[in-house]
């Protein structure tokens, strides 16, 4: 285990996303447009040692990882405790939405 002083961390993240399309057409699509982060530290350690532990805990990040390296996603849907399709359950006829 390192033993690295950090007096204080303060993270500010600035997430970005835009979304277009109509809710009722079936047609909305949203879409993250990027990322940005600061990581502000105090600490009376040398610039190297802390930049080790700034790389250990961004390669230990599941979340920024996941961003990084897009994994598969498996959706699953149930309706009143049954597995469904939600692409194959379209209404029939005109959409009473519309």
């Amino acid at each position: 285990m390192m033993k690295t002083k950090i007096n204080k961390a303060r993270v500010f993240v600035k997430a970005k996303f835009k979304s277009e399309g109509s809710v009722l057409r079936e047609t909305v699509r949203a879409q993250s447009l990027g990322f940005e982060t600061r990581l502000e530290i105090d600490s009376q350690e040398p610039a190297e040692r802390v930049a080790v532990v700034v790389r250990n805990a961004e390669n230990a990040c599941y979340v920024l990882q996941s961003i990084l390296n897009p994994v598969p996603v498996e959706p699953k849907f149930t309706l009143n405790g049954v597995e469904f399709d939600p692409l194959a359950a379209r209404l029939r006829g005109k959409n009473s939405y519309s």
